[in-house]
């Protein structure tokens, strides 16, 4: 009885099994899940199956293991480049860095954008980084295909409406680095969101960068490379995560 007990006490649920294992985030493993790609000792999984110690966890019939190399990178990616790392996309992320161990995106940024992206296998860290309400920094360099005014530059500043998501972005911190392009730093990630904000006022990106995400720095990563994080880095990135829980 007490045997058993043990075993309850640390069983883990499916999706955080399978984020813990480096294969995805919570979010990415509920897909999966859904779609019947998971089994648990061969049977299909369901949202709130939970995996007890030596259980044999498969996805799309191949063993899952916990045991992994953690796995943190920063990306500099070109334009052209997708955000997912499906193979059916021709142009995914994951076939551009080509690294060796099973790693996926934190996160976008959107086909025409370039800069700063993180990949990782440690799936809770991933889920922390995404979520909203963490109000985690994204700093961009953006150009426009016009001069920038003042009005532009606090409208962009104070929350701009988004009214095909219903919403108006969080106030934001934007600074004017030249005739026709500024700095902006966003807490929140809605979709190709610098270009609707630019949009709403009458302005096309031409060019947009993102370098920095928190406290990782794009520097002078070459477009097209990645680099491992390093251990200060990680440090750092993991303590602004642990004071958020």
């Amino acid at each position: 009885m007490k045997e058993e007990r043990r075993s309850e006490s640390s069983a883990v649920r499916i999706n955080k099994y399978l984020s813990q294992a480096g294969l995805c985030s919570r979010r990415q493993a509920d897909f999966y899940i859904e779609q019947g790609k998971v089994t648990v000792d061969g049977i299909l999984a369901e949202p709130g199956t939970k995996v007890m110690e030596g259980q044999e966890v498969c996805f799309e019939g191949k063993p899952v293991h916990m045991d992994r190399q953690v796995v943190y990178l920063a990306y500099h990616k070109p334009k052209g480049i997708v955000c997912t790392s499906s193979k059916e996309e021709k142009n995914n992320i994951i076939d551009a860095v080509g690294y060796p161990v099973r790693i996926y995106p934190v996160g976008r940024l959107d086909k025409d954008s370039q800069g700063l992206i993180l990949l990782t296998n440690d799936g809770d860290a991933a889920n922390e980084i995404m979520k909203a309400r963490n109000y985690h920094e994204k700093e961009y360099e953006v150009t426009v295909n016009k001069r920038i005014t003042n009005e532009f530059i606090q409208g962009m500043r104070n929350g701009v409406p988004l009214a095909d998501l219903n919403t108006v972005t969080r106030k934001c911190s934007v600074k004017k680095e030249g005739p026709d392009s500024f700095r902006i730093i966003l807490t929140q990630g809605l979709n190709r969101q610098i270009r609707r904000m630019c949009e709403y006022f009458g302005y096309r990106v031409t060019k947009l960068r993102r370098v920095r995400v928190m406290n990782i720095r794009l520097g002078g990563l070459k477009e097209g490379s990645f680099r491992k994080l390093t251990p200060e880095e990680i440090k750092k990135l993991k303590e602004e995560l642990t004071c958020e829980r």
